[in-house]
């Protein structure tokens, strides 16, 4: 029986031992409840996390209180195969269990367990019984057995065979033996007492060594789960001479006792059979017949003399007895069996084992006597007296043992704590069986004494700066915080969280998040620079004390920025729209500024330092494009061979890493002056012609015409009077110089009047052929002071001859071709003519146009 140690008290009245024991009846029951026992199943092989069973039900109590009675599941074996939710109940697989390297073929095979609740304390036991599944085939010691039968060998003779094993029990175990077909033995499939199926083989004809010496049998054991599986072995018999008297044990079955942790080579015992025959046959040896793996690794036999005798460590905890079949066979081959069969004797070689269930340090030093610091079970696995055992603990120390159900003990207090005067108590627990000899074990209980919580939490850094790189992945890792509370155990367990706060409208929660534990910063979304650039958060740090405690941080989070933008053209513009088109005289010299590209990057810094390149040309080496402004200016004057319009692709690269680019398309067109006609009348290809028109560009250039048109309505109508009297004075002049007719097949020329000196001043003229408008206008910028007319045919300009004639002409179109040709001077002088006509510069001819088909602005 277990006892209690403590002082010695002095001799007392019998009515105050009386109150004594009622006092501490009362406590008992009051402390502990009346242990139940629970019986769940479960089969082997199962998952970790598998559930076994629910014991909120069976221990009549719900989540909440099943958790704040601190339940916990015990295991009574070395290894804790089972735990224990204290929150759902539910008791789960911790471990996998293997039914055979339990149990071996014990049955039922039951693992123990208890469930301790406290406040009050109550005691469950849990048995699980482990249900056994079909892993394991039958198996053969060997894969091949010799036998030696003689010839002439009466029929119906029986030849034991060695049993296959089969870990499983039951319907898993092995079931049946099955022999491949032969005419000369068949199988007679047994059963012992204790239900285990054994083979004989029979022979059913007689044995002829001349006609067949050697005879080889397939032997095949099937168990009885599902899937069945099966082992083999082979059975090779070789067929002897005549032998026709058998070895004889003197008793079929003896039965011998051994102590366990006896020594090597201990004799066992000794078996010994006779054989009548003489010579040869009536030597006779021993072996080994049908015995288990353990029984070949605990026991050795002498195959001359027949002892038995130890070859392993015998231990009375793995198995209490040994069933051994020893097979004499003589010279001729013949045999006889007999079975040892071998008790274990317990001996006293287990210590007792102390399990500390729970323990509660550190202790606070304002507890309360009688309150529990530990729990803790005593188990022997001997048997007998060797298994009861008994547990003291030090004297004049403030804690006292009491014994509750089923070898469990709480070590309590028995008075007020003192922290100042020791801060922690090292118990030693000690636990003695009644054994011969006694065995003892100790176990040693660090128990600490705790203060109050009167420390908040300090940051290590009074600021933090951390940098997080823009298009950042969802979730990742900033930075993190630490604080430090200089209290211990869980007045130091500091916990963390974010202050409620707004980044850009937004709470601050949904940009970043901090881990309660380790304090670490994640960014719960990908930040873009450009919308942010940085935040500042507030990080409180609280310790788990009570009351708690706590301090506060600032944190700001600069985001660092990625070249994540290509750079964005502005100008000109690349909508999918027919590109405009930039227009270069053909009198353009080197650095003639043709156009500039716009360009803007959403980085900064470096990822936002442009630069331009000129990628693809129709002209090489007509264009260039500055690396820093965008300027598109010509490398070299502009001749007649170079095409009439010129394709340039630039490329806008920004200075990241890796940098990023974009690319314009520019359409530059070369040409001899700026009127509409003249770029009508230029020869293009056909394909090109269609492809330049935009119709949505009709639409607009109608706009802004009505629009410059009812600014300038006055200044033209004053302008055209003026005209058509300039006209009338004209018409006499053309009448009598040539003709040129107007229609639809011919071409009208343009030119500009020579009257008036032109030195500084600008003079544009348009000469519009009927039928000939496209509401496609474009507005030139002078670069000479002076413009002078040539002829349409005169051979000065072969561009012009060669761009006429790669047009095709067809008969009926209703649009006509109009040529002008414009040549610049500086110092032009006046020509005679009328006023609003065209003089012809070579040969001072007067060329009448019709009133409505000039314009003229100076």
């Amino acid at each position: 029986m277990p006892c209690i140690s403590g002082g010695e008290a002095g001799r007392m009245e019998m009515h105050l031992k009386i109150r004594q024991v009622w006092s501490f009846s009362l406590y008992l029951c009051a402390c502990i409840a009346v242990c139940e026992s629970f019986r769940y199943l479960v089969p082997e092989e199962e998952k970790r996390g598998s559930l076994v069973a629910n014991v909120l039900k069976d221990l009549r109590v719900d989540a909440k209180e099943l958790s704040a009675r601190r339940a916990r599941l015990v295991s009574k074996s070395s290894k804790q195969y089972f735990q224990l939710d204290p929150h759902s109940g539910d008791v789960t697989v911790k471990d996998k269990i293997d039914r055979e390297s339990l149990c071996g073929q014990n049955e039922p095979c039951i693992l123990l367990s208890e469930i301790v609740l406290e406040k009050p304390l109550q005691l469950h036991r849990i048995e699980v019984e482990i249900e056994d599944v079909n892993d394991n085939a039958p198996k053969f010691s060997k894969n091949q057995f010799l036998l030696e039968i003689p010839e002439q060998t009466p029929v119906d003779i029986r030849f034991p065979l060695e049993s296959a094993e089969d870990p499983d029990i039951g319907e898993n175990a092995v079931q049946n033996y099955t022999l491949s077909p032969n005419e000369h033995f068949r199988l007679d499939v047994q059963s012992h007492s204790d239900g285990t199926n054994y083979a004989e083989l029979v022979l059913e004809k007689p044995l002829d060594r001349e006609v067949n010496p050697q005879i080889s049998l397939i032997l095949s054991a099937v168990d009885g789960g599902i899937p069945k599986r099966t082992g083999t072995a082979q059975i090779i018999i070789d067929v002897l001479d005549n032998n026709d008297n058998l070895p004889q044990f003197p008793q079929p079955e003896y039965k011998v006792k051994l102590k366990e942790n006896s020594p090597l080579d201990t004799l066992v015992t000794k078996v010994e059979a006779t054989d009548r025959d003489l010579g040869s046959n009536a030597h006779i040896t021993y072996s080994f017949s049908q015995v288990p793996e353990n029984v070949v690794r605990s026991f050795k036999l002498n195959k001359y003399s027949g002892e038995l005798t130890t070859a392993g460590t015998i231990d009375y905890e793995e198995n209490t007895n040994y069933k051994i079949n020893i097979r004499a066979t003589d010279g001729g081959g013949l045999s006889a069996y007999c079975k040892v069969i071998v008790e274990i004797e317990d001996e006293n070689d287990n210590a007792p084992e102390i399990t500390i269930t729970s323990i509660t340090s550190p202790l606070p030093e304002d507890s309360p006597p009688d309150t529990v610091v530990a729990l803790f079970s005593v188990t022997d696995v001997d048997s007998g007296d060797s298994g009861r055992t008994a547990c003291t603990t030090e004297v004049n120390l403030p804690f006292v043992l009491k014994p509750t159900e089923n070898n469990y003990y709480q070590l309590v207090t028995q008075q007020q704590l003192d922290r100042e005067q020791a801060s922690e108590y090292n118990i030693t627990i000690t636990a003695t069986d009644r054994g011969s000899p006694r065995l003892t074990s100790t176990r040693i209980l660090h128990v600490q004494i705790s203060d109050v919580n009167d420390n908040p939490p300090v940051f290590e850094k009074p600021f933090y700066q951390m940098q997080l790189r823009e298009n950042n992945i969802p979730g990742l890792l900033i930075n993190s915080v630490h604080a430090v509370d200089l209290d211990t155990a869980q007045n130091a367990k500091v916990t963390y969280s974010l202050l409620p706060g707004k980044v850009n409208d937004g709470p601050t929660s949904s940009y970043i998040s901090i881990n309660s534990e380790t304090g670490n910063l994640y960014a719960i979304r990908s930040l873009d620079y450009e919308e942010v650039q940085d935040f500042q958060v507030t990080v409180r740090a609280v310790d788990s004390g009570s009351p708690p405690l706590s301090s506060e941080v600032p944190i700001r989070v600069q985001v660092v920025d990625e070249n994540d933008n290509a750079p964005f053209i502005l100008y000109p513009l690349q909508n999918g729209t027919s590109p405009s088109n930039d227009l270069v005289p053909r009198g353009a010299e080197t650095g003639y500024l043709v156009t500039k590209v716009v360009a803007v990057d959403r980085d900064s810094a470096q990822n936002s330092w442009l630069s331009y390149q000129l990628l693809k040309a129709t002209e090489p080496g007509l264009f260039t494009v500055g690396a820093q402004n965008g300027e598109v200016t010509t490398l070299r004057p502009v001749s007649n061979r170079d095409s009439f319009k010129q394709n340039l692709i630039v490329v806008v690269r920004d200075n990241g890493h890796p940098p990023q680019s974009t690319s314009a398309t520019l359409r530059i067109l070369l040409v001899d002056g700026f009127s509409d006609p003249y770029l009508k009348s230029v020869a293009l290809p056909k394909e090109e012609t269609a492809e330049e028109e935009d119709p949505s560009l009709t639409m607009y250039l109608i706009i802004c015409l009505a629009a410059i048109s009812s600014i300038f309505l006055i200044s033209v109508v004053a302008f055209v009077v003026i005209k058509l009297q300039k006209r009338e004075k004209f018409t006499g002049t053309y009448n009598s110089g040539a003709n040129f007719p107007v229609g639809p097949d011919s071409q009208e020329n343009c030119a500009d009047p020579g009257a008036g000196s032109l030195s500084q001043a600008y003079n544009y003229e348009v000469c519009l052929a009927g039928g000939s408008l496209n509401s496609e206008f474009r507005f030139l910028r002078p670069l000479f002071p002076v413009f002078s007319v040539e002829p349409p045919n005169t051979q000065l300009n072969p561009r012009s001859s060669n761009d006429s004639e790669g047009v095709p002409s067809h008969a009926g179109e209703s649009q006509n071709i109009i040529q002008a040709r414009a040549s610049l001077s500086e110092d032009a002088a006046p020509r005679s003519g009328a006023p609003g006509c065209i003089v012809n510069q070579a040969t001072g001819a007067n060329i009448n146009c019709s009133q409505n088909d000039w314009l003229t602005y100076q």
